[in-house]
């Protein structure tokens, strides 16, 4: 989440203002009572006026439906919402007073593990997250921890300071992990059109205080999908030069809900015997609304024990592993009802006409003739472009800025380390953005470049969201 800081001195002082019509006549505040913005409101409001205010604000928010920068589920049936909505009252970690909602977390990573082809869906073992970016976490807890059992007579040490290798395009929550539980991040630079993980890279970052390799099914910089089998085979390699066993974990945040339906044949999974842990985000290709992700493990070995905790001051005696203790049951309930409703046909109906959509929108966009596409939607249904080489008038950034008045947040941003030359867009297109609404946005970025070929050179300045 985002960091802020408290209320700057002088900076919006103002107290919020009230529409006499929210008001109610009331000893306290009479009908205009007007509350300040950056300290606890003296007495209490009406709910009415109270909610009126915030609702007001809130409309000037951008339009999630309209998002194209987010990977997050913005669109779910009216059913679901009355599910969630029943559910938000219970606290998921209660398992004891709430053994039903404790049973379907249970069916769904039961469902995951069948999904992501576990040797033995019974034995894989998995938790529900608030999102990819504690499953991370989790994951990477537990890669480390293994890493020390088998270095207990190194480590700690000098010399023996864990580290993890991943592509510099990984999320930046393999970032935080490193930097919060002391790991060295050795990261794979971008180097020409290879904007991900070399499995040879890769394999020449690895030596004794390696914990694991992340590989990413499907990067947030293009869509693209690591290749995951390239990488173990890689370290198959290394291992017999050199006896270094070394694990994966699959970060399939969105690519693991998108890989099983459309590219069966691609083997990215627990197939792969070197893949220890996979995870994925529910509120992104899973369909579900923020926030609920999923951590599995192939066997119970690849999840140290001392790992998991056991209380039992809610009633009962419950194993947990997780970051966060209390969190509501209605994210894991949504779930468990979008695998119920769809089925595997269903998600593949769904994925499929995402990636439709993002194929055809990228195709008519490279047809526009002012923009390379760097990716074609073929993989997650995202693609990255950038202006074409003989555009001088303006950059991605003009772009960006110029959609965003027609309501379309499109982000637009530098490539990291050994190509921040290169400055793209991205679109995702997730279920909800239809073909329809795809022509529309093509139809306003048509609009836009006769002006924006007209201007002097690009008004420079990144564009981005600011608080």
């Amino acid at each position: 989440m985002s960091l802020h800081r408290g209320a700057d001195e002088g900076r919006d002082a103002r107290p919020l203002s009230v529409n006499p019509f929210f008001g109610e006549a009331n000893p306290v505040g009479g009908m205009t009572g007007a509350p300040p913005k950056h300290r606890l409101p003296k007495d209490p409001l009406p709910p009415s006026t109270a909610y009126q205010l915030v609702h007001d604000e809130l409309m000037l928010d951008g339009n999630s439906r309209l998002n194209l920068a987010t990977f997050v589920t913005t669109w779910m049936e009216p059913q679901a919402g009355v599910l969630m909505a029943e559910c938000r009252d219970k606290n998921m970690i209660d398992k004891d007073e709430y053994p039903r909602t404790a049973e379907l977390e249970r069916r769904c990573v039961a469902m995951l593990a069948d999904l992501w082809n576990a040797p033995d869906p019974a034995a894989a073992v998995g938790c529900s997250t608030t999102g990819s970016s504690e499953a991370c976490m989790l994951a990477g807890m537990a890669l480390k921890r293994r890493w020390t059992l088998r270095n207990a007579d190194r480590y700690p040490s000098r010399e023996a300071r864990p580290n993890l290798v991943m592509g510099v395009n990984v999320q930046v929550c393999w970032e935080k992990f490193c930097a919060f539980w002391e790991v060295e991040a050795r990261q794979v630079p971008m180097e020409g059109d290879r904007y991900h993980l070399s499995p040879e890279a890769a394999a020449a970052l690895c030596d004794e205080n390696t914990i694991g390799v992340v590989t990413v099914m499907g990067s947030t910089f293009d869509g693209s999908y690591e290749p995951v089998a390239d990488v173990c085979a890689a370290l198959d390699a290394l291992q017999e030069r050199t006896g270094l066993d070394i694990p994966v974990h699959v970060d399939g945040a969105s690519g693991a809900m998108v890989a099983p339906f459309l590219d069966e044949d691609l083997v990215w999974d627990f197939r792969l015997p070197r893949v220890a842990s996979i995870n994925t985000s529910g509120h992104k290709y899973g369909l579900v609304y923020p926030g609920v992700g999923w951590a599995l493990w192939r066997t119970p070995a690849e999840l140290p024990q001392e790992l998991v905790f056991r209380v039992n001051y809610l009633g009962g005696d419950m194993p947990t592993f997780a970051l966060n203790f209390s969190r509501p049951g209605a994210q894991v309930v949504a779930q468990y009802y979008t695998f119920l409703r769809l089925g595997r046909a269903g998600y593949r109906a769904v994925q499929q006409a995402a990636r439709d959509v993002a194929r055809g929108l990228a195709g008519r966009i490279g047809d526009l003739g002012d923009f390379r596409l760097l990716t074609r939607g073929d993989e997650l249904p995202v693609f990255a472009f950038t202006t074409a080489d003989d555009v001088r008038a303006y950059d991605v950034f003009d772009v960006a800025r110029r959609l965003r008045e027609r309501g379309w947040l499109v982000p637009a941003y530098t490539f990291p380390a050994h190509r921040e030359d290169l400055a793209v867009l991205r679109v995702v297109c997730r279920n909800g953005f239809s073909a329809d609404l795809a022509g529309l946005f093509l139809e306003d970025l048509g609009r836009l470049l006769p002006e924006l070929r007209q201007q002097p050179g690009p008004l420079g300045g990144a564009t981005g969201f600011h608080h």
